[in-house]
């Protein structure tokens, strides 16, 4: 059963933002990020919108970062935060976030499947009242079925016994109000998943659709085997249900065990029977045998995340940060993480 949503009144904004970031983390994007650049641009300027653009360059090994510096050189308002090495995607894009200055802040991949076309209408949504307005993809004809369906189970899944209700069909492409990237800033988990984490701040949220073009260059870095680690990232960080499943299967084991049990006892005192020996014997333990390890392998994904987080590092190092124009006009960076700014300072 779906959650309820809380029912908040909206506040219209009357004016457009006076600055939009539109944050893109990349990891060997060199191929498509200089047509990328320009797609934002002429969608932006044709709108009459300021904007600047935050790189994050996710420790690329080709000559992704040099591009940046090379369009940050020819267009001022684009930021670089270089990150020291690849920490993935999901906190790239945090690092994106706090170092995004605008009204409001816009996540996009570079791959050019998130049309800049409907970053019109996210500000738009913006402007009737909404914190936080995301892209639905309408079809998932270009994907193959398997990943198909399994994305559509594993939104279902984390719907029904996730502490938050994910949209289906909803990625990272969204638009976020300065109060809800405050929110997020907030959340400074390692083991992240920025669907949850934006579902989980809460605020006023609406859906646009869009159709998903094809990759402008290049085959997409999540393989199946990346999917499946980030799906089991998605249902450890934001729901015990594991947990849970894993009481109840204990649980149900013990009683089958039992009524197991009292049927061979009944047989044997009833009828005479003999218990059946060493291939019963061999098929219970190898059955509770795998039972326990799922039970362990599960409890050691929490305990494993317990001991990350109580190491208290910090979620990334950026070796060079170089701001645009625009955030040089202005004298107070928003939303900077103090851990991994200090430690830049000490590095430079």
């Amino acid at each position: 059963m779906p959650r309820p949503q809380k029912v908040e009144k909206l506040t219209p904004r009357a004016a457009p933002p006076a600055l939009v970031s539109i944050v893109c983390p990349a990891f060997n994007e060199y191929e498509s990020l200089a047509d990328f650049h320009r797609a934002i641009r002429k969608t932006m300027n044709a709108a009459g919108q300021a904007f600047e653009v935050v790189f994050v360059n996710d420790g690329s090994a080709d000559e992704t970062l040099s591009l940046m510096h090379d369009l940050r050189a020819r267009h001022p308002n684009t930021t670089i935060v270089d990150l020291s090495r690849n920490f993935g995607k999901e906190v790239a894009l945090t690092a994106g976030l706090d170092h995004a200055r605008g009204d409001v802040v816009v996540c996009i991949d570079a791959d050019l499947q998130h049309p800049p076309e409907a970053i019109i209408e996210m500000i738009a949504g913006w402007r009737e009242g909404y914190d936080v307005v995301y892209g639905v993809r309408r079809r998932r004809d270009t994907e193959g079925w398997l990943k198909r369906n399994a994305a559509r189970a594993f939104y279902r899944v984390m719907s029904r016994i996730g502490q938050v209700s994910l949209p289906e069909n909803a990625g990272d492409f969204r638009l976020l109000s300065r109060r809800a990237v405050k929110a997020v800033g907030k959340l400074r988990e390692h083991h992240r998943f920025m669907k949850g984490v934006f579902a989980w701040i809460g605020f006023p949220t609406k859906a646009i659709f869009y159709d998903v073009a094809p990759r402008a260059d290049g085959v997409s870095k999540f393989n199946y085997w990346r999917l499946w680690n980030f799906s089991i990232e998605g249902l450890t960080s934001h729901t015990l249900a594991p947990l849970k499943v894993s009481t109840y299967l204990g649980l149900f084991v013990a009683f089958m065990s039992i009524v197991y049990g009292v049927y061979f006892i009944a047989k044997t005192v009833l009828f005479g029977d003999p218990v059946p020996g060493f291939p019963t014997l061999v098929t219970l333990m190898l059955f509770l045998g795998g039972v326990q390890l799922i039970v362990l392998g599960v409890m050691g994904e929490y305990l494993g995340r317990v001991f990350n987080e109580t190491k208290g590092r910090p979620l990334y190092f950026a070796t060079d940060v170089s701001y645009s124009e625009t955030d040089e006009q202005r004298r107070e960076p928003l939303n900077v993480v103090v851990a991994a700014s200090s430690i830049d300072r000490d590095i430079a």
